[in-house]
């Protein structure tokens, strides 16, 4: 009976350090920009800390900047701290989003439209499936995003797409993809960080221009973490549902009372454009999921 008892201790351990193993693998980036990142353009507007940590990039006269993940990804999870271009940065557009870059490329964009002095911020999202976009949504921001860094994130699997700011989801767009409503789920994404000037369009329509005695504008970024399936050229590996690919298990299918609960506190108070609700941009014939469910 001893014998077997130990026999049952020791698998209970081999179990649980099993599944610790499996969701420690899962999680891979490394923590240092300089690992899991290389410079897309401008490497003299891009500043990493000495352990490569810690990363600023720069908007001026002469350049933006941006960089990208050495990786391609089919779902998983993405978190990045992040800290906006203070002061006037009214023009500025700062955009962390996943994309396929095919012709009827995949996105998941997270876009930070940058205002004058005293305006709230806003963010503005939007979902490329299959080469169609128009799917805008924008908040104003609860909080001072140039003050300290806050975690922005993108959840992604077979079943949705959620957006976080500081895991409060401000963003859902669900699989429907047998209704019709195309959904990424076939092509791999990587990551890319960039900082640009959009005063074409970006604050108040492009109406504020970016006052350039007001720079060097300069965003910063810690505290990274990619936890997905790396793309190794077939996407059944990343679309099981192993105990690996924890993102697509039924406790991340859909958002959990509580986060229903901030999805809809975020809708009322905070959201200033919802494509779902622009009859006149769509001719009163709005895209096919805006009046299909969100969880």
């Amino acid at each position: 009976m001893k014998k077997f008892h130990t026999a049952i201790i020791f698998l209970i351990g081999f179990v649980f350090s099993s599944l610790f193993q499996v969701s420690v693998a899962s999680v891979v980036s490394t923590g240092d920009f300089n690992k899991d990142f290389f410079v897309v353009w401008s490497p003299t507007h891009v500043n990493t800390s000495a352990d490569g940590r810690t990363r600023s990039l720069k908007l001026d006269q002469e350049s933006g900047a941006g960089f990208a993940s050495n990786q391609m990804f089919l779902f998983g999870q993405i978190d990045m701290q992040i800290k906006l271009v203070p002061g006037d940065s009214a023009g500025t557009v700062l955009a962390y989003y996943l994309t396929s870059d095919q012709p009827n490329r995949d996105e998941i964009d997270f876009e930070f439209l940058g205002n004058v002095s005293g305006q709230p911020y806003i963010l503005q999202t939007n979902i490329f499936a299959d080469g169609t976009d128009n799917r805008e949504e924008r908040i104003y921001l609860w909080f001072d995003p140039t003050k300290d860094f806050h975690t922005y994130s993108v959840l992604w699997n077979m079943h949705q797409i959620v957006l976080m700011v500081d895991m409060i989801p401000v963003r859902v767009y669900r699989n429907h993809a047998e209704k019709g409503v195309e959904f990424p789920r076939w092509q791999p994404m990587s990551l890319k960080v960039t900082l640009w000037n959009g005063d074409s369009w970006a604050t108040r329509g492009g109406q504020d221009k970016i006052d350039w005695t007001k720079g060097p504008f300069i965003a910063s970024f810690r505290n990274y973490k990619i936890d997905g399936c790396v793309w190794k050229g077939n996407p059944r590996f990343c679309r099981a549902a192993s105990p690996a690919n924890w993102w697509n298990q039924y406790n991340s299918s859909t958002l959990t009372s509580a986060q229903r609960r901030w999805f809809k506190w975020v809708r009322k108070y905070h959201m200033i454009y919802d494509y779902c609700q622009d009859n006149e941009r769509f001719q009163n014939n709005l895209p096919k999921e805006c009046s299909l469910p969100k969880y």
